[in-house]
C-alpha cells in the first residue's frame, strides 16, 4: 500500500481541516471537486465553498453525485443557495442526480480557513479573522479600528470603521 506525501506530514492545521483536505487528495472525483471550486459563497463572493471550507467532500453512489457541507453555522441563511448553486453547477456539467448532505458536526470553525482563503478575504475588503494580532483594516493595514456593529452584513461578521483611513469594513469574526 502507497501512503500519499500528505499523510506523512504533521499537520499544523486543525484535525478536522487536515481530514477535508486529505479527502479531497485522495478521491476519485477530482473533476467534480474542480467544478465545486467556482461555486462561490453568496454571502462572501471572494471565497469558494472550498476555500470558505464549508465543501467537506464529493462522492459517487450509482449515478448519483453526493456533496457534504458543513454550514459555518447551524442556522446558515445561505446553505440553501449554496445547495442550489452546487446542483445548477454540476446540472451544466451533466451530473443530473445530486444530493447535498449537510454535516453539522465538527463543528465549522474559521480555523478552517486557508492563508489562500485570508489574503482573499483581506483583498476583498474583509478582515480575516484575527489569530494572535489585533483586527486590521484590510485597506490600509491600521490596527486603529472601531467597532461600530456587532453584526454587518451576515451574522458572522462585524462592522468597523479604520480610524486612519476612515473606510467602514466588515471583520469576519472568529468561530
Amino acid at each position: 500500500m502507497v501512503v500519499p506525501t500528505m499523510a506523512k506530514t504533521i499537520p499544523l492545521i486543525p484535525a478536522e481541516e487536515h481530514q477535508r483536505r486529505l479527502r479531497r487528495a485522495q478521491s476519485n472525483q477530482a473533476e467534480i471537486w474542480c467544478l465545486l471550486d467556482n461555486v462561490l459563497d453568496p454571502e462572501v463572493p471572494a471565497l469558494s465553498l472550498w476555500d470558505l471550507g464549508v465543501l467537506q467532500d464529493v462522492s459517487m453512489d450509482n449515478n448519483t453525485v453526493i456533496v457534504t457541507l458543513t454550514p459555518t453555522y447551524s442556522g446558515c441563511p445561505a446553505l440553501g443557495v449554496m445547495s442550489e448553486d452546487i446542483e445548477s453547477a454540476l446540472n451544466a456539467a451533466g451530473f443530473n442526480e445530486v444530493s447535498i448532505v449537510t454535516q453539522l458536526t465538527p463543528a465549522w470553525t474559521t480555523d478552517w480557513l486557508s492563508d489562500h482563503a485570508r489574503r482573499k478575504l483581506k483583498g476583498y475588503g474583509i478582515a480575516p479573522p484575527a489569530e494572535t494580532a489585533g483586527i486590521r483594516c484590510p485597506h490600509c493595514s491600521a490596527e486603529n479600528v472601531q467597532q461600530l456593529s456587532q453584526f454587518a452584513s451576515t451574522a458572522c461578521k462585524a462592522m468597523y470603521r479604520c480610524g486612519s483611513c476612515a473606510e467602514v469594513f466588515d471583520y469576519f469574526k472568529p468561530i
